[in-house]
């Protein structure tokens, strides 16, 4: 990235001289000029951090998640987001399913870490939601 041209004067010097012509300076004293940044970086950078047209490990679950929790308890349950410490979160509107999937969590991780791009999963939350 290139560096922001240095302006020649300062701002009082831009006002004297504004002032000597007689013309209008409506610049901000306290204006920051920061460097011109092209968008095409910036937006990929933005499609990556919020996973926009690509293919995520909460995508994958969500896609088979009848299979990996059970028809009976995937009608009643979510999944959520897998934090940094590998912690998918599950969201389950029955405590009776609530309390189904805690019976079962190691059964529903171990076939969560079998799918394609999700062996970082390493432990079940599950809430009411």
């Amino acid at each position: 990235m290139a560096s922001p041209a240095k302006e020649p004067f300062n701002h009082v010097a831009r006002q004297l001289i504004a002032a000597f012509r007689g013309v209008p300076d409506h610049t901000p004293a306290r204006q920051i000029k920061r460097p011109t940044v092209t968008l095409g970086p910036l937006i990929e950078e933005l499609l990556v951090e919020h996973r926009i047209g690509r293919a995520s490990p909460e995508d994958a679950i969500r896609e088979q998640w009848p299979q990996l929790a059970g028809q009976g308890n995937s009608h009643y349950s979510h999944p959520g987001l897998i934090d940094p410490k590998g912690k998918l979160t599950i969201f389950c509107s029955h405590a009776i399913v609530r309390t189904e999937l805690n019976f079962h969590k190691a059964t529903v991780l171990a076939r969560i870490k079998a799918l394609p791009g999700c062996g970082h999963v390493t432990d079940l939350i599950i809430r009411a939601g």
